[in-house]
């Protein structure tokens, strides 16, 4: 099979490499799921530097800016963000459960708030937010009992299962991308040997009227003669 040139192979190639980042994603959430300990320490190290850098950029873009009236806060939120990656990076652990700790007083809430709202609003979809509530409120409660073992898991947990779904997005999308490609590129050769066989066809047709018309001893139709050629005719 011929290797497929032009901007076609370029996007097959890209949805090629989209496919492998979301196989890559997909086993490192799966890797995360088993070791969710471990997961839990390498998200809270990753967003800590992440803190650290976005802290240093932050810091230049406000001495970048200095005279205007964004320079203190740019600095103030510049600080903060160096001061949190510090903290995370210090003490991964005591970090992680305290963002436990937050994130199970938001599904709390956030499962309560459902509750009070399915049961006052009671619209077309009151079972869906009535469940979601309910599933919210159960995890809030779990998690939060659960302290400070709970913080070893559930920040891993959720990461992992985040590197997974995108994961997974990213290989549809680049599968899919490649088969639509395909497709296209498939449909326009098939249009363009469609199109070189009715050229080829036609020429044949016209070789075949030429070959009879000789054997046939029919000659062919002269164009009529202009003024100027009876002026040289006359003149010779």
């Amino acid at each position: 099979m011929a290797r497929r040139t032009g901007p076609g192979a370029k996007l097959s190639r890209g949805f090629g490499r989209l496919t492998l980042l979301g196989v890559i994603l997909a086993l490192a959430g799966l890797v995360g799921l088993g070791y969710a300990a471990f997961a839990t320490l390498t998200s809270m190290l990753l967003f800590g530097w992440l803190l650290l850098a976005g802290g240093v950029v932050g810091l230049l873009h406000a001495l970048q800016s200095r005279g205007s009236s964004f320079f203190w806060l740019g600095v103030v939120v510049a600080a903060l963000n160096l001061a949190a990656g510090v903290v995370l990076i210090k003490h991964p652990e005591s970090s992680a459960q305290a963002l436990t700790m937050f994130a199970a007083l938001l599904f709390l809430t956030g499962g309560a708030f459902r509750l009070v709202g399915s049961a006052v609003v009671r619209g077309t979809q009151f079972g869906l937010t009535l469940a979601q509530g309910a599933f919210g409120l159960m995890l809030g409660i779990l998690v939060l009992f659960d302290l400070p073992n709970s913080s070893r898991y559930v920040i891993g947990t959720f990461f992992s299962l985040a590197l997974l779904f995108d994961g997974l997005g990213l290989i549809a999308a680049g599968v899919l991308g490649r088969r639509v490609v395909t497709l296209v590129a498939e449909e326009a050769q098939a249009s363009a040997e469609a199109t070189d066989e009715a050229t080829d066809e036609a020429a044949d047709e016209e070789t075949a009227d030429s070959e009879g018309a000789d054997s046939e001893g029919i000659e062919p139709v002269k164009p009529p003669k202009s003024a100027q050629d009876d002026q040289n005719e006359s003149s010779t």
